[in-house]
């Protein structure tokens, strides 16, 4: 989507506060109405100190009794701790919400993004989602910090402080009224302009994060055909361009900032003017003249300061926008029974407390799916089912398998024989039927029934240990060291530490770690299913014909076995052979 486009979202977000934020925040409901309080109490600080201050020099000119200026003077500082008491007290409310906020915007974001599932997730890009989550929240700081309190101090405070001037001196009062519109006008023109090299710095920031992550990601391919170079001098042409558009956003900030500044000055400077010469003529009180030009100034500064600090907060207004977008998708898409259930939905999958615990139906409500069995394994049929890869939808597919055999699926590149598993992951959208035990694999989290491992082995920093047993709250040391010896991986020690995306392995290795992952879930009863997509594409045969021997011992153990191969040695332990072509499938 772009920029331009004209969305209800897009149109929203030019509000001074998105009213999304209170609802997809609780936290924040509670910061304004605090908020507020506090700028009243500020705003009645104001006019009381300039009273007060009035009094105390009137009263000095005019040779008030000492005992009471004394009085009057300790007043005024008492307003003075007063008015420092509240503007501490409104920093740690606005710092206590944003950390609130925070926490609950990148709850709600990291919810939205598995409510959506892996098929959504796999069209955007992960680097960006993590900027905003990232980043782009943490400048929600200066957004609650300055921003909002400013705002609601202009809307709490503008209006009474004209309201006594004008009480006071209407003229002065007639004065503000007429020049004040004039901040909000330039604050307009200018919040436009900043608006858009503000987008333009958020959206190079978001390209860089993308070009950084796809270059380390794929830095040893570009090292082996030469073009690291090439990848580091766009890395540094994008960052450039950041560097460029960070200072265009600054000079935006500080002209803007002079002319609201020079506006508040000039009005400022008629009003005294004015007072001035109504003193000379003595039509004006000294009196009324010096309280109303001691609340001059505090009558243009928070809509001034609002314009200031719209230009710290722009950027968590901006990543608040994309948590919002996502947010929005997620509360149009269905829901998810697995991850939303309802009171008629699935009932969960039960897992028995040992391998050895004997397989029982449990008893159900009329109507309702039979739950799964997770250690004993289930029969999984697939009818008709199309996978939908962008605009294009593959050719159905077909097939049924059942507990204790290896179902394999061969064909040509672009048969669509990952497709069929990412649709079983909920990676893919697809049409048709999809049922394991009875359930139907899109009204159940995945992670209860399925082990997979694909083509990229998706390691983590930290122990080899701990990227088998990932998900494991309590994980099995000795059923750790299995899995990796049915994956032909026992020569790697579980306590090695690899870096990032399993770093310090080679491709084969990494491999066999992830295909010891899915046999660990499956040895710890967490999965009836075991998915495995070329499983031995960095293998040599030797080490090859082991992994088929452990993938067969797993299945005469009672697993439902997918393999996707491209290898004919996976015949000689498959129980039945599903071929896929780009016009059809073979069975």
């Amino acid at each position: 989507m772009s920029d331009d486009e004209p969305t209800e979202p897009g149109r929203r977000s030019g509000r001074p506060v998105d009213p999304r934020l209170l609802r997809y925040a609780s936290a924040s409901r509670g910061f304004f109405v605090a908020i507020g309080a506090v700028a009243v109490a500020q705003t009645a600080v104001i006019v009381a100190f300039a009273w007060l201050l009035t009094r105390a020099i009137t009263g000095a000119i005019d040779g008030m009794p000492l005992p009471d200026l004394a009085a009057t003077l300790i007043a005024l500082a008492v307003v003075v701790g007063v008015r420092a008491v509240l503007l501490w007290a409104r920093e740690a409310i606005a710092a206590r919400a944003a950390a609130r906020v925070q926490s609950q915007l990148r709850s709600a974001l990291i919810d939205a993004v598995g409510n959506l599932g892996p098929g959504w997730l796999d069209g955007r890009n992960s680097a960006q989602l993590a900027v905003t989550a990232g980043r782009g929240l943490d400048a929600l700081e200066a957004y609650f910090g300055r921003y909002l309190p400013q705002l609601v101090q202009t809307v709490v405070a503008t209006p009474i402080i004209i309201a006594v001037m004008w009480w006071q001196d209407w003229i002065s009062g007639l004065t503000v009224v007429l020049t004040l519109p004039l901040i909000p006008v330039f604050m307009v023109l200018i919040g436009l302009a900043t608006r858009s090299v503000q987008q333009r710095q958020w959206n190079t920031l978001h390209r860089l994060a993308a070009r950084f992550a796809d270059t380390v990601q794929g830095l040893s391919t570009l090292k082996v055909f030469g073009r690291q170079h090439r990848a580091a001098a766009s890395i540094e042409q994008v960052t450039g361009e950041y560097r460029r558009e960070t200072m265009r956003v600054l000079r935006v900030s500080f002209l803007s900032g002079f002319a609201l500044e020079f506006l508040a000055s000039i009005s400022v400077a008629i009003i005294a003017v004015s007072i001035g010469f109504r003193l000379i003529d003595g039509t004006l009180l000294l009196g009324v003249g010096l309280f109303v030009l001691l609340l001059a100034p505090e009558a243009y500064l928070p809509l001034r300061q609002v314009g200031v600090q719209f230009h710290a907060a722009s950027e968590g207004v901006a990543a608040t926008r994309d948590v919002f977008e996502v947010l929005d998708a997620a509360a149009a898409a269905p829901s998810s029974p697995a991850l939303a259930p309802t009171a008629r939905g699935p009932a969960p999958l039960r897992r028995p407390s040992s391998p050895s615990s004997v397989h029982r139906t449990p008893s159900r409500a009329p109507g309702e799916p039979r739950p799964v069995d997770t250690q004993q394994g289930g029969e999984l049929r697939l009818s008709d089912v199309r996978v939908r890869r962008g605009e294009r939808m593959l050719p159905p597919v077909s097939l049924a398998a059942t507990a204790g055999t290896v179902t394999l699926i061969e064909g040509p590149s672009g048969a669509g024989k990952s497709s069929v598993l990412a649709a079983l992951r909920s990676a893919a959208a697809f049409e048709g039927e999809a049922t394991y035990d009875g359930a139907d694999v899109r009204a159940v989290a995945p992670s209860t029934w399925l082990a997979w491992a694909g083509q990229q082995p998706g390691l983590i920093a930290g122990s080899i240990a701990a990227n088998i047993a990932l998900g494991d709250g309590e994980p099995d040391a000795a059923l750790v060291r299995r899995a990796l010896a049915l994956a032909c991986a026992d020569e790697l020690a579980p306590d090695r530490a690899l870096g990032v995306q399993g770093a310090g392995l080679s491709g084969g290795q990494a491999q066999r770690v992830a295909v010891a992952r899915a046999f660990y879930r499956r040895l710890r009863g967490r999965a009836g299913v075991i998915a495995l997509d070329e499983p031995s594409a960095a293998l040599d045969p030797d080490t090859e014909a082991q992994l088929w021997r452990s993938v067969r011992a797993l299945a005469d153990e009672g697993a439902t076995v997918l393999l996707v191969s491209h290898r004919t040695s996976a015949r000689a332990i498959a129980d039945a052979v599903v071929r896929l072509e780009p016009a059809g499938v073979v069975v």
